[in-house]
């Protein structure tokens, strides 16, 4: 089973949005947002593809002249997860992120998801804000931010 982290193609926009569709109730991103997403120099999509299926996805936004970058969204189909998908995701962030000098990355995460704030602690993430019902669906919402060496 090899796991490769590539960058999406317009192509996948489609794959996207059905794995979205899979992985959350709420806040869902459409086809027509994946399909800019992709195609725009603002954002950064990568894929995780585990033996020729995309399993998951990370979206991140940036500004010109920033040296911080947001991570939108990911995602990992539940099939895959605990197979280090969303990890791999967060290390290719990183690795670009640290090759086009961003100096940090900063991501929304409800917080009842627990699984997925153990996560980005265990990758340095450090809650910096509450942010009160955040989500569409009232829950509140942890600002998390990672420096980068």
């Amino acid at each position: 089973m090899a796991l490769l982290v590539r960058r999406a193609q317009r192509e996948d926009a489609r794959t996207l949005a059905a794995l979205e569709a899979r992985c959350f109730t709420y806040d869902r991103i459409g086809l027509t947002s994946f399909q800019r997403f992709v195609r725009r120099e603002s954002s950064r999509v990568w894929v995780a593809v585990l033996d020729g299926v995309i399993v998951g996805y990370c979206i991140i936004l940036t500004r010109k002249n920033s040296q911080s970058w947001r991570l939108y969204s990911l995602a990992t189909a539940p099939e895959a997860r605990g197979k280090g998908v969303a990890r791999a995701l967060m290390e290719a962030i990183e690795t670009q992120a640290v090759i086009e000098h961003a100096q940090r990355v900063r991501l929304e995460v409800k917080v009842d998801n627990q699984a997925a704030i153990d996560l980005y602690r265990k990758l340095d993430f450090e809650v910096i804000d509450l942010l009160p019902a955040y989500y569409d669906d009232g829950t509140d919402g942890y600002r998390l931010q990672r420096t980068l060496a």
